[in-house]
């Protein structure tokens, strides 16, 4: 903790000296930390960032799919002047950050130069310091700067101090804006007679780490891109996604993208509100009850399969493997996931297997309202390199996430997920993820 403490001081020391050091040396410093949040107040000399709310979007093209890559990526414009980063679209997870410039010896690989930050820091009392930190409160050993530290599910984590900078943002209504957002930059420290400070995943990669510049929070949280553009005036505070079973798809923020009456919405749990979760569902096999109900149930884009606790996710597969027996599947060795059949010839596509599976379903019910999200085969299974039909459902519990149960990725493909923090619902509806939206301007 020394160290650490010692390091955090060093940066702010640099800060106050105006960056009087060295190039080189500042180089090091200067990419350390992660995001400042003070919302400049309008004034009448200068108007604030105001669009109409109602009418403005933003819309980014994703890339990537759920298998061979196994992660998505959107592009991000970033800094002075704007520079491109690839973020993965995390509805999980609060907190937008970049992996940054320093004298890193274990940051994960990335497919930009790091990001060199502005020295514009949060200070520890700013109000999305303390939601970062809520249900408790940051020490504020330095009351000048946020230091945090986030831990993900599949094991990877992130920590460091916030900053803002510019976020270059294309409009719908064809207005170019670039408002300060704040955002994250990871540090790290070696067990060493010096102080080293260390950029990236907090150098610890998680399972299912894969090349990207940071991570793009959408989660519930005030620290939220999504909730900083909205407590600006700038978009609603909505964000949704499209992702195709083909790869690819578009993100969103906003709600000039669809037609609500279309949309099968769910009330966000109150109960538990850290994620975006519609409360406890029931699972349904055929479009018949399992039995298992009250699974607490999570929509996570930032989760590249789907997850069902230990006793549900056994019960599932006993109940698929009934339906396959006798037919032309063995089950294969295949480390691709951990549940895979082969058949007589290698299969090319869900397609040549469809018929064989059948949709699985979650019932939520809230306010004597049911709505039903469905799994067709399509949204759960996938074909590996070596033919094999493999379950994109895994067992959650054998991970960490005890009686949570994931959405991910694999079972939101062809579907737009749009999750309304304003009117704290969250809705799905069949579409075509492969077009963008038609509109006057994408971010790219």
């Amino acid at each position: 903790m020394n160290l650490v403490k010692l390091g955090l001081w060093l940066w702010v020391l640099v800060l106050v000296m105006g960056w009087s050091i060295p190039s080189s040396s500042a180089a090091f410093f200067e990419s350390q930390h992660k995001r400042k949040f003070m919302l400049p107040v309008p004034s009448a000399s200068r108007p604030p960032l105001e669009l109409n709310r109602r009418g403005s979007s933003v819309v980014f093209p994703i890339h990537g799919n759920v298998y061979p890559l196994g992660s998505y990526n959107v592009t991000l414009n970033i800094g002075q002047p704007p520079k491109p980063y690839f973020l993965d679209p995390d509805t999980g997870s609060d907190l937008t950050w970049l992996q940054c410039d320093a004298p890193c010896v274990r940051c994960t690989e990335a497919p930009h130069p790091l990001y060199r930050p502005s020295n514009d820091l949060v200070a520890c009392r700013d109000p999305l310091c303390l939601s970062l930190h809520a249900p408790g409160t940051p020490t504020c050993e330095n009351p000048s700067q946020c230091d945090y530290e986030v831990e993900y599910a599949d094991g990877g984590s992130s920590l460091g101090v916030l900053v803002k900078d510019s976020f270059a943002l294309n409009f719908t209504n064809g207005v170019q804006l670039k408002p300060r957002i704040a955002l994250g930059l990871s540090l790290w420290f070696l067990s060493s007679a010096s102080v080293v400070l260390r950029c990236g995943y907090d150098q610890i990669p998680g399972s299912s780490h894969h090349p990207l510049d940071g991570v793009l929070g959408l989660g519930r949280g005030k620290t939220s891109i999504v909730s900083q553009l909205n407590s600006q005036g700038l978009v609603r505070n909505v964000v949704g996604h499209c992702l195709s079973g083909r790869g690819g798809g578009f993100l969103f923020f906003g709600d000039g993208l669809y037609d609500s009456s279309r949309v099968t919405w769910a009330a966000m749990s109150r109960e538990y509100s850290k994620h975006y979760s519609p409360g406890y569902a029931e699972l349904k096999f055929d479009g018949k009850s399992t039995g298992l109900k009250n699974l607490l149930t999570i929509f996570d884009s930032g989760s590249s399969y789907t997850y069902l606790n230990s006793q549900a996710y056994h019960a599932l597969t006993d109940l698929v493997k009934r339906e396959l027996s006798g037919r032309v599947f063995k089950e294969a060795e295949d480390k691709t996931l951990s549940l895979c059949w082969k058949g007589k010839r290698p299969f090319k596509s869900i397609r040549d297997v469809r018929k064989y599976f059948k949709t699985i379903a979650l019932e939520f019910t809230t306010g004597g309202q049911t709505q039903t999200y469905e799994l067709p085969p399509e949204a759960y299974l996938i074909i590996s390199s070596r033919g094999n039909v493999c379950l994109g459902i895994l067992n959650g519990t054998e991970v960490g996430l005890q009686n949570s149960n994931i959405i991910g990725d694999v079972s939101m493909q062809d579907k737009m997920v749009i999750y309304d923090n304003e009117k704290q619902v969250i809705g799905w509806v069949t579409a075509n993820c492969d077009k963008l939206p038609k509109t006057s301007a994408v971010s790219i």
